[in-house]
């Protein structure tokens, strides 16, 4: 039958249990999993960068866009 079967049942068997158990032991560390989960790219994501308004990437677009067409040469007709 395989080491994983025992007197305690299987992996599925401890999996199931430990889901729909409620013990707050096991509460906990399913919320710390879910918060590991989530956590772990959100930091990624959000290391290093500065959070702006819209605004000031309005801000941002205009003076690209002016300094673009303003180096621009002009277009010959």
């Amino acid at each position: 039958m395989g080491s994983q079967m025992n007197n305690n049942g299987g992996f599925r068997a401890k999996m199931e249990h430990y889901m729909y158990s409620g013990e707050k032991k096991h509460v906990m560390a399913g919320m710390a999993i879910i918060g590991v989960i989530f956590g772990v790219p959100w930091y990624l994501m959000n290391r290093g960068t500065k959070h702006s308004s819209h605004q000031d990437y309005l801000e941002k677009a205009d003076r690209a866009r002016n300094a673009r067409l303003h180096s621009a040469p002009p277009a010959s007709k």
